[in-house]
């Protein structure tokens, strides 16, 4: 098995999210022998932001590529080939602001590219990375899966969405919750790790 362990917390050591998803890839080794890692730290080597040159290197057909469209585009072959490769992917998901790090979201805007990783057809959008199994670590300083702060997490049903839009249907959340609260925070970590089935 062959896994891809996505980073998106500037934090380090101290990062919750850090801490869950290598809980759960010491879990898929451990059901898995020989299993492989590979990790990519967006914050250590961010994508770049979209701009007109991606843009222009996404909707102009290779052969006509200039040196700098061929430039441009490396990011994004790049991180489509690592996922294609890769049988497991773990992300870690640490919640800012509501949303995701703009590392981890300049990551989907490289990955997300029509004819490539997803269509139109006559029967509507088919997303082409097919057969994967996706791990989201989320950690959040609050309590997000449910009660009143539910409807303001927009991690889990956004990563949902767009990456089953590109084909990764086989989602699976684990969440470390309540790391600012007092009362949670203690135990958060171990509660989550507890949590972990694989």
């Amino acid at each position: 098995m062959k896994i891809l362990n996505l980073i998106s917390s500037p934090r380090g050591g101290a990062s919750f999210s850090i801490k869950l998803a290598d809980a759960i890839i010491q879990k898929l080794q451990a059901a898995n022998t020989g299993s492989t890692v590979k990790v990519h730290n967006l914050v250590k080597t961010p994508f770049p932001h979209l701009e007109e040159v991606h843009l222009n290197s996404f909707f102009t057909p290779k052969e006509n590529h200039s040196l700098e469209l061929t430039e441009a585009i490396k990011h994004s072959d790049e991180a489509i080939a690592e996922i294609t490769d890769a049988d497991v992917i773990v992300i870690g998901v640490p919640l800012y602001n509501f949303g995701i790090h703009s590392t981890l979201k300049a990551w989907i805007d490289h990955i997300a590219r029509a004819g490539v990783t997803f269509q139109y057809t006559a029967n509507g959008p088919e997303g082409l990375i097919k057969n994967k199994k996706v791990y989201l670590a989320i950690a959040t300083g609050g309590v997000y899966s449910e009660g009143p702060m539910k409807t303001y997490d927009f991690t889990e049903p956004y990563l949902r969405t767009i990456l089953g839009f590109l084909g990764m249907t086989d989602v699976t959340a684990f969440r470390v919750e309540g790391v600012n609260m007092p009362d949670l925070k203690d135990q958060a970590l171990e509660k989550a790790i507890a949590s972990i089935a694989i």
